[in-house]
């Protein structure tokens, strides 16, 4: 994404900066899918919007890392009856209408669309980050992963979140722009920009297909 969407001045600011620079990208990717839940992909939820495209997304770039044995791991946010209604979540004070996001509803299974498989982990959390107070960075470690496909909802919030605790943990990021999204788009561009610019890079699905087709494959 380039900044120049936003004027020559905030170009000629962030190259000043050095931002921007081309992560590297390892042999061992794998591909975390953020939020991907029916709360967020599907619009009759208090918390979702129509997230069809991400989804569908999502889905190819999934199947594009089979035969390569890319681990996946999805993410929901589900929270307790208790927490649900309670103090005890202070983030619950600011997104109230998160409060639906309770153990067992269907709002916080993971998009039925998405070609989940049983050899898939699943990471639930509590908050914006999939790194926060989970065992995230410890099972990418522990299947030799160096980069992560950071895909999801919202960009905004869960994504880029991620896609901060990722770089700081010391995984590489790439976000395919087709496989985030966000209830609105000024919020969406602004935070792939911001992405771009310091945590990762932002790139075609296609980019990120060959990418995953290049990788040895797996043996059967």
């Amino acid at each position: 994404m380039s900044a120049a969407r936003y004027g020559q001045e905030t170009e000629r600011t962030y190259a000043r900066a050095g931002f921007g620079a081309p992560v590297r990208r390892g042999a061992r990717p794998a591909i975390v899918v953020v939020d991907l839940t029916l709360g967020f992909t599907e619009d009759g939820f208090p918390s979702g919007a129509d997230l069809s495209d991400v989804v569908g997304a999502t889905g190819e770039l999934i199947e594009a890392g089979r035969p390569a044995g890319v681990p996946v791991i999805f993410t929901a946010i589900a929270y307790t009856p208790a927490e649900a209604a309670g103090d005890a979540v202070t983030w619950l004070h600011k997104a109230q209408g998160m409060r639906a996001l309770i153990e067992g509803s269907a709002e916080v299974a993971v998009d039925p669309r998405l070609p989940r498989a049983p050899q898939d982990h699943l990471i639930v959390k509590k908050g914006a980050s999939a790194f926060f107070g989970t065992s995230l960075s410890a099972l990418l470690t522990g299947l030799g992963c160096t980069t992560v496909l950071v895909c999801g909802a919202t960009t905004s919030g869960c994504v880029r979140a991620t896609a901060v605790d990722a770089v700081q943990s010391g995984f590489s990021v790439l976000v395919p722009r087709a496989c985030v999204g966000d209830r609105a788009p000024g919020p969406h561009e602004a935070n792939l920009f911001d992405i771009q610019a310091k945590y990762g890079d932002v790139i075609d699905l296609k980019d990120a297909l060959a990418y995953l087709g290049g990788l040895p494959r797996s043996a059967p």
